[in-house]
């Protein structure tokens, strides 16, 4: 077996710029992979975090396990905006990721992932610093989704009828 190279201090800011650029590429687990190696040598990098957590987030379609992996991931950011910011980013991802793949219950599970999303977006923006308005975007977004997706709902639970007796 090959074993894996560890990377120099040197080369944090430029590999954290390499991580973005594969995940604009759409090659999240090569961003996923540079944040692996950032975080062996210096396991608290917030940033290196924060890019790990998208990277996961961005293969949730293909990877049943990247939705889990990218909440856990959540417990290691310092900072109760970014937990809350980013648990938001993850849940909407998986929410819309799930509506394109349909599938029994999907109109459900979309709706209530959506509403949780909005439910830590509308935290994160309680916790922001004057000037960011990131989790607003992220909410206005996730309302338009709703907006534009009717069918969208929670789920009702069957109430059962009662017996009426002659």
């Amino acid at each position: 077996m090959f074993a894996l190279k560890p990377i120099s201090h040197d080369s944090l800011v430029a590999a954290l710029a390499k991580a973005e650029r594969y995940r604009l590429l759409g090659e999240p687990t090569e961003a996923e992979s540079i944040c692996r190696d950032i975080l062996e040598i210096e396991p608290d990098n917030q940033q290196a975090l924060i890019s790990l957590t998208l990277a996961l987030t961005d293969q949730i379609p293909e990877d049943p396990h990247a939705f889990a992996n990218a909440i856990s991931n959540l417990a290691t950011l310092q900072a109760p905006y970014d937990r809350a910011y980013y648990a938001g980013i993850a849940w909407e991802r998986r929410a819309k990721a799930r509506h394109r793949g349909g599938g029994h219950g999907a109109d459900q599970y979309t709706y209530e992932w959506i509403v949780r999303a909005l439910q830590l977006f509308g935290e994160a923006e309680q916790l922001r610093v004057q000037g960011n308005d990131d989790p607003v975007l992220r909410w206005n977004a996730c309302v338009r989704f709703l907006s534009c997706h009717k069918e969208l709902g929670p789920r009702h639970e069957d109430v059962p009828e009662p017996i009426l007796s002659e």
